[in-house]
């Protein structure tokens, strides 16, 4: 299993961000960085804009999907769920 790292940041820019509209089983609508394996389909996905980190996205998904968590795969410091 590869995890991203969080800290990484494409030609020392910030990441860009996305949550998944759609939400998981338990309720949670989880956060991606760019790029990210597990990336929803476009049409399921909202662009959230440009983080220094996962913290930041997450805490701008949860103004709209109060239920936001970090991706366990590319957003891990922010997965709690």
């Amino acid at each position: 299993m590869v995890l991203f790292n969080h800290n990484t940041k494409i030609n020392n820019k910030v990441m860009y961000y996305y949550v998944n509209q759609n939400a998981q089983e338990n309720g949670d609508h989880e956060v991606h960085q760019a790029g990210c394996p597990h990336m929803p389909d476009e049409e399921n996905r909202f662009y959230l804009g440009n983080f220094d980190n996962c913290r930041e996205a997450v805490a701008e998904a949860k103004n709209i999907y109060p239920r936001a968590d970090g991706c366990f795969f590319c957003a891990n410091p922010c997965h709690t769920r």
